[in-house]
């Protein structure tokens, strides 16, 4: 299983050997929820009943019913292993650690705390940060987690077009697109359409 993994991993360009990244995986599912979550639990019996009778089921996943949960699970696991450490990121910019926490103070990089800063990649570009990144970041929603801003930087958006083709927003940024269309659609994350 381990060999079978590595090979995955590697051809992904994912660094973590395969004992890491299990770990990873572990993790991220204990932190999700629970392994068989009652849904009816998250809502009063008014928005039970109202639920229901719109034709939603409430009721616990079957044991032979795919866990929901997998590919989240896995996700988390990859977006924290491809994440940088402050000193990564410091290294990359070559600035100080220091800068890199004053800049995710000031909004101008973005990260979560897990045992230290961790630094999404989608926001580096080789030597420096996406161009226009700041102007993004201003944009999100706060209560939008890392895991929803990645897959948005790196999902192909209708509204921004490079040669005729869908681009990420990440794309867009890196072809010189004006980030103002970028902060437009990332404001709406989280937001019922």
């Amino acid at each position: 299983m381990s060999i079978a993994l590595e090979n995955v991993l590697a051809r992904a360009g994912l660094k973590a050997d395969a004992n890491e990244f299990l770990t990873l995986v572990e993790d991220a599912a204990r932190r999700l929820s629970p392994p068989n979550p009652d849904p009816s639990h998250y809502f009063s019996p008014d928005q039970q009943a109202a639920l229901t009778d719109a034709g939603l089921d409430l009721s616990p996943r079957d044991e032979g019913e795919p866990d929901f949960r997998a590919r989240t699970v896995a996700a988390h696991a990859v977006l924290a292993d491809s994440a940088l450490s402050v000193g990564q990121a410091a290294e990359m910019l070559n600035v100080d650690d220091s800068r890199i926490r004053h800049r995710l103070k000031e909004g101008r990089l973005t990260g979560w705390k897990d045992q230290g800063w961790r630094l999404p990649a989608w926001q580096f570009n080789g030597a420096g940060v996406l161009p226009g990144l700041e102007t993004v970041l201003r944009a999100v929603p706060e209560d939008q987690p890392a895991l929803v801003v990645a897959a948005f930087m790196n999902t192909p958006q209708p509204d921004l077009v490079i040669s005729d083709r869908p681009a990420t927003p990440r794309q867009w940024l890196l072809a010189g697109g004006d980030p103002e269309q970028v902060a437009r659609l990332v404001a709406t994350l989280g937001s019922p359409f």
